[in-house]
């Protein structure tokens, strides 16, 4: 009998993720992605040898990519998942019923919908692991339903989806004759009357914001995001409960609350070539069992990631193995963490990545961002700077430096020559980053480093460079050290590369100022 593989995924996962505005709707996306395989990787295993992800009964961080060894229709993979996303819908919609009985809610049918319509399934099957794997990307070309606002009132948080409040969906709602003055108080009562609820206030309380800021509305997805963070309704679904959990504070959001905005550190990470790398170990004479051996490593690591990352730094957002997410930050009552620090903590990342001792790299987009950027903002500079990072040679880092006013400069570097920041000293031998950003700065503005595209080159930036950073400016003129420090390709012409080793230096400069300046 020929052996059937089975390669199985749904969607959406980052915009799922990334719709959020609190860290709380980050670890509710994250809980409940994870639940959702789970529950598929828990039904898989009554009829198949599920292959990864391994560790069916951790359900923190179980990735959405699973593949089995055995045949799992793709009937199978919706009723399965529809099945388990409607009953965290139930639990949430019963618990704001429950809790304030004494509104008439007219939004059932839109609960349904939202329980329907609210995913896509992929499926892929072949002989081979990698035919399987194969046949499920194809099948990704090919996109579904996305969700339609037709009355046009919309979530504060994506400006797309229907507000839930308990009016909605119901019968006398209609675009023609909507009296949306009355059905805003509505709403805003609503809110405050669930947050009073959450935060254990009375009715007529004024709530503190710990769970909905002021004047936020959400849709019914982004509510069951917030709410499957509370312990009771985790404990009812049999999901992991939040520990110790406390918001990010970046600043005041209200205009009579007193404070000062804080930078935030933000990382997104990816393990390096993880399809080449299971192509190799599937081909294997023992590939179903090497496989299962990586997803394990994986699994482990990222629980150990997860659970021993310094709470005085920040938190770990989700760690599924092969890719993670986290926050650098400080609870409000305590200083704010400094830009040094971040970077302290960023440096030795890549020894914390070598503890699951698979031979996969790792690039990894980390953002230092200002108060006011958007949260949304900041995880789709996240997610484009890991992206640069992987584009530019991989095992490296991209560090992004994002301004209040949406501006950023940024700076890709591999693993191995990140220290380079610790190497600066001044002309007086210092780590006064002032004295090299200034002259930068003076020499950009006469246009010194401008390339003429007959009689280029770098040499000038490079002797520039070896000032600031004594004895370094010859790795830069070896042409494989520089094609691994900067990241350019063989393809790239002479002009390129020295424009690319310029920039490099520039970026560099503006980043540690940035980043590790004593001002």
């Amino acid at each position: 009998m020929v052996t059937k593989y089975t390669a199985i995924t749904f969607a959406p996962v980052q915009g799922f993720i990334e719709k959020s505005r609190k860290l709380r709707d980050l670890y509710g996306a994250s809980l409940i992605l994870s639940y959702l395989s789970q529950q598929l990787v828990k039904e898989a295993e009554k009829t198949t040898e599920v292959i990864s992800p391994a560790g069916a009964n951790l359900h923190k961080g179980m990735p959405n990519r699973i593949l089995i060894k055995g045949e799992f229709t793709q009937e199978q993979v919706k009723q399965t998942v529809l099945s388990a996303w409607k009953q965290i819908l139930q639990e949430c919609r019963s618990w704001i019923e429950k809790k304030l009985p004494d509104y008439t809610y007219h939004w059932e049918r839109e609960w349904i919908n939202w329980g329907n319509h609210a995913w896509e399934f992929f499926w892929g099957s072949g002989h081979s692991i990698q035919a399987a794997m194969d046949d499920l990307e194809t099948r990704k070309l090919s996109r579904g339903w996305t969700a339609v606002n037709w009355i046009g009132e919309s979530s504060s948080l994506t400006g797309t989806d229907a507000i839930a409040f308990p009016g909605l969906g119901g019968e006398a709602r209609n675009p023609q004759n909507r009296q949306w003055t009355i059905e805003k108080n509505d709403i805003k009562a609503f809110f405050k009357s669930l947050a009073c609820v959450l935060e254990n206030l009375p009715p007529d309380a004024e709530p503190e914001g710990k769970f909905f800021a002021l004047h936020e509305k959400l849709s019914i997805p982004e509510l069951v995001k917030r709410l499957v963070t509370l312990p009771e309704i985790a404990t009812d679904l049999g999901m992991s409960k939040l520990e110790s959990f406390s918001e990010i504070y970046r600043g005041p959001e209200a205009k009579n609350e007193q404070g000062k905005g804080r930078w935030t550190g933000w990382f997104m990470g990816d393990g390096d070539e993880v399809g080449k790398h299971l192509q190799k170990l599937a081909a294997l004479p023992n590939g179903d069992e090497e496989l299962k051996k990586f997803s394990q490593a994986m699994r482990n690591w990222g629980k150990d990631f997860n659970r021993d990352f310094p709470k005085e730094i920040g938190r770990v957002v989700y760690a599924g193995g092969d890719d993670f997410l986290g926050a650098i930050y400080r609870d409000k009552d305590q200083e704010p963490i400094t830009a040094k620090q971040a970077f302290t903590w960023l440096s030795q990342l890549p020894k914390e990545w070598e503890k699951h001792q698979q031979k996969i790299g790792l690039s990894v987009g980390f953002v230092w961002a200002g108060s006011s950027v958007p949260q949304r903002d900041i995880l789709k500079h996240c997610r484009e700077a890991e992206k640069l990072a992987k584009a530019s040679g991989r095992g490296r880092v991209t560090i992004r430096i994002v301004f209040n006013s949406g501006q950023y400069v940024q700076w890709t570097c591999p693993w191995d020559y990140l220290d380079i920041l610790n190497k600066y000293q001044d002309r007086e031998k210092k780590s006064n980053w002032s004295h090299v950003y200034q002259d930068l700065a003076q020499l950009e503005s006469r246009r010194a480093f401008n390339l003429d595209k007959k009689t280029f080159t770098e040499k000038f930036a490079i002797q520039f460079f070896d000032i600031y950073f004594p004895k370094e400016g010859k790795e830069l003129q070896n042409n494989e050290r520089a094609k691994h420090i900067v990241g350019f390709s063989d393809d790239d012409n002479s002009y390129e590369r020295s424009e690319a080793t310029i920039n490099w230096i520039s970026n560099l400069i503006k980043v540690g100022w940035h980043l590790c300046s004593n001002t």
